[in-house]
């Protein structure tokens, strides 16, 4: 009665559209449990419908403002939306995880919305390594839309075109954002950009120098998708409703083109890397300080093997 939740079990209480179900799932893969596996198997037939979204920036540009608006938006046209906001604190800490629960506190009751914060917990790319499945979860729990907020942190901000079918930078006049687009090639991640707080001063010029600055891009063909830029402010909301349009319009390309099918097979490759990498590393850790390593370590010491030699033979003891 009291032992952990069944994995399957948990994934159909998600399907059902349980909110409580998609907690415990992501605290699961989050947490990286022994039933991760379990967990990753009971997703992954119910996976590859969401259109996962990534919006990124630097700090101070107003993404989680932009964020819940988008989500009222996307509400008002039917979509059920998950929310993943990567936060680079300790999910225990509050600060600016606390922050982005207040912006987003008039969704809380909504059961057609899902947010959580996650930790990076000292991740560098701006993501948790635990986003991925908790992407599946919400996608497996049927959300339409999964945004994806990353912490914003100068170039590692690139890691999330890895995960997202399209990518939303977003930028604010008076902040040079412009030209550190250029620098930090962010200019080459975007979909869709976003000059944001367009009711300040330098908006207009903001928006050219980055049209000037896409229109300088190499154009890989006639069917290449063209960046838009417009201008929100979102904490009125103006200017949401064309962003959300945006968005349809890249995912429609995105699935004529191809683009979205490469997108995914990539980001599975990837994934399927990482988990292979982590699973050697663990291999690894098991056989440092044992028998077979001391032994291998006298051989070479002795000159009767070299290192490559008695690594290849490490890696077969291990396997």
């Amino acid at each position: 009665m009291g032992g952990p939740p069944d994995p399957g079990e948990l994934v159909e209480r998600a399907r059902a559209g349980e909110q409580l179900a998609v907690a415990r799932l992501i605290s699961m893969v989050e947490n990286a449990g022994p039933r991760l596996r379990e967990v990753s198997a009971a997703l992954t037939p119910h996976t590859g419908r969401a259109h996962v979204v990534g919006l990124t920036g630097s700090p101070g540009v107003g993404k989680s403002t932009s964020t819940s608006a988008l989500v009222t938006e996307l509400r008002a046209r039917g979509r059920t939306v998950g929310v993943l906001a990567v936060d680079p604190s300790s999910p225990f800490s509050g600060g600016a995880l606390l922050g982005d629960r207040v912006r987003m506190g008039e969704h809380a009751d909504d059961p057609g919305v899902f947010i959580r914060s996650m930790a990076t917990r000292g991740h560098l790319g701006g993501l948790s390594w635990a986003t991925p499945q908790a992407l599946r979860v919400l996608d497996a729990a049927g959300c339409d839309v999964v945004l994806v907020e990353t912490v914003g942190v100068g170039q590692s901000e690139v890691e999330i075109v890895g995960l997202a079918d399209t990518t939303v930078v977003l930028l604010a006049p008076g902040m040079g954002d412009g030209i550190q687009a250029a620098k930090a090639g962010i200019l080459e991640i975007g979909d869709v950009f976003v000059v944001n707080k367009a009711d300040r001063d330098g908006t207009r010029r903001t928006v050219r120098e980055l049209r000037n600055m896409l229109h300088l891009r190499e154009d890989a063909g006639a069917e290449a998708w063209a960046p838009p830029v417009l201008s929100t402010v979102a904490s009125r909301a103006e200017g949401i409703d064309a962003l959300a349009d945006a968005l349809d319009e890249h995912l429609t390309w995105a699935e004529k083109s191809g683009e979205r099918e490469r997108r995914r097979r990539e980001r599975i490759r990837r994934e399927i890397e990482a988990i292979g990498m982590e699973q050697v590393r663990a291999r690894m850790e098991q056989v440092r300080g044992g028998a077979a390593l001391d032994a291998l370590t006298g051989r070479v010491l002795a000159g009767e093997l070299d290192p490559w030699a008695a690594a290849d033979e490490l890696l077969e003891s291990s396997g």
